[in-house]
């Protein structure tokens, strides 16, 4: 099969035939279904709009709020627009419950399917077809289940991608012996052979597999992406594929599939595999401390959890996370997000406030952090402080309040930081002055 004139609807509805059949392989589930696959160019793609929704006014706001929080988007900037920008260059596809279809953004005028990112989806399929998706409460809970269902999804298509790969590899050998150099290298770089309770045949070297070539990426284009935005929603792809192989070490895929009824819960787990099931977030209370005419907004949700990874993604944002996001230390795991101010996280509660309206409206939040011990909670005060005066040049205004005043630029606001054994609460708003009308700090 070649794509490079693309592909008719025979050799289409021929190579999604075929990856079902292989994905089925890999994951030993079968499809209860076929799947309907759809080609689009990346410019129909952002004309979809297909992360768009209908947004009120004061939902903009709060979200605006909630994402400047940990410092990723300024008051320059609009957050809508920053999601806009970031997935409509690095799509390469996406799976629709609501039509039990696949769609697959093309780089090229002719409809072409990226293997890898076909077999990806195609595990999507089958997790709807199985398991569902279920909701979440919040972003945090929301990501975490996501490293359940992109893990399993990128931990196939690695595995189906090394399948492909080895063929290649041998097709390249002049050696007529049985199992080759390239055989031996890939079962060697591979720790997720077959195990206990899988149905999948053989390891993953028993077999290369003739694949199609996959297509060359133009790219999105367009402006650069936000580094801090993309740090946060990529964390299912690079810990999830880990998280999963943890899984199917302990049990197969049976182990695997059993998580889909006990999904993670926040991406602390995720982050740290062995913390899973056992470590739940702890609930976080931010009782309403506002005076004046700062109140919160009248929606259905009015507060927010960001989780381990928001702390990373700051601290990574503003180049304070150390050696955080080099290359994962697990097997599958292609970043590291595990950060020393942020690796103490138990649970978070993040409150936007707003005062007024229309174009005299002003805005602030409160975020109240808990962590597993008091020498974290020390540990992340003392990280966030230094954050503030040597990337923001924030200004000390009472060190022993924890009160600091960002001069200028896209968050320039006042900040007031505070510390109660394990808990650690984050005020914000325009002016110092203001602090005390968002949260009037008890006595």
């Amino acid at each position: 099969m070649n794509q490079s004139d693309g592909l008719d609807a025979a050799e289409r509805e021929a190579l999604v035939a075929r990856t079902m059949a292989r994905v089925e392989r890999l994951r030993g589930l079968e499809f209860r279904d076929s799947v309907p696959v759809e080609v689009i160019d990346r410019a129909e793609y952002r004309n979809r709009s297909v992360f768009d929704g209908d947004r009120s006014a004061a939902y903009d706001e709060w979200h605006d709020q909630v994402w400047e929080a940990p410092l990723l988007v300024g008051e320059d900037r609009d957050v809508a627009d920053e999601f806009d920008a970031l997935y409509g260059g690095a799509v390469q596809g996406y799976y629709s419950p609501g039509n039990d279809r696949i769609v697959v953004v093309s780089d090229a005028a002719d409809p072409r399917i990226d293997r890898a990112t076909l077999a990806h989806e195609l595990v999507h399929a089958l997790q709807d077809q199985h398991f569902g998706f279920g909701r979440a409460d919040s972003r945090d809970a929301a990501l975490a289940g996501r490293g359940l269902t992109e893990g399993d999804a990128r931990y196939v298509e690695i595995r189906y991608e090394r399948r492909c790969s080895a063929a290649s590899e041998r097709g390249s050998e002049t050696s007529a012996a049985t199992g080759t150099a390239a055989d031996s290298e890939t079962a060697a770089a591979d720790p997720g052979t077959a195990t206990a309770g899988d149905t999948e045949v053989g390891s993953e070297s028993d077999a290369g597999w003739d694949c199609v070539p996959r297509p060359s990426r133009s790219g999105g284009g367009g402006e650069p992406v936000n580094g801090g935005l993309f740090a946060y929603i990529y964390q299912p792809y690079a810990d999830g594929p880990a998280f999963v192989h943890r899984l199917r070490e302990r049990g197969g895929w049976a182990a695997v599939n059993a998580a889909y009824d006990d999904r993670p819960a926040s991406t602390e787990q995720t982050i740290h595999p062995e913390r899973y099931p056992g470590e739940t977030p702890a609930s976080v209370a931010v009782p309403d401390r506002s005076t004046g005419d700062w109140g919160r907004f009248d929606l259905d949700r009015e507060s927010e959890r960001l989780g381990e990874t928001g702390l990373f993604a700051m601290f990574r944002h503003r180049d304070y996370a150390g050696d955080g996001y080099r290359e994962g230390d697990l097997p599958y795991s292609s970043r590291n997000y595990s950060a020393a101010p942020a690796d103490g996280w138990a649970g978070d509660r993040l409150v936007p406030y707003r005062r007024g309206d229309g174009p005299d409206a002003a805005f602030g939040y409160v975020w109240a952090i808990r962590f597993d011990d008091e020498r974290e909670a020390r540990e992340f005060r003392r990280a966030y402080r230094a954050m503030l005066e040597l990337r923001l040049g924030a200004r000390v205004v009472d060190r022993d309040a924890g009160v600091y005043r960002v001069p200028q630029g896209p968050f320039a606001d006042a900040f007031r930081i505070e510390r109660d054994g394990r808990r650690v609460v984050i005020t914000n708003a325009p002016t110092v002055e203001a602090l005390d009308g968002v949260r009037d700090p008890p006595e």
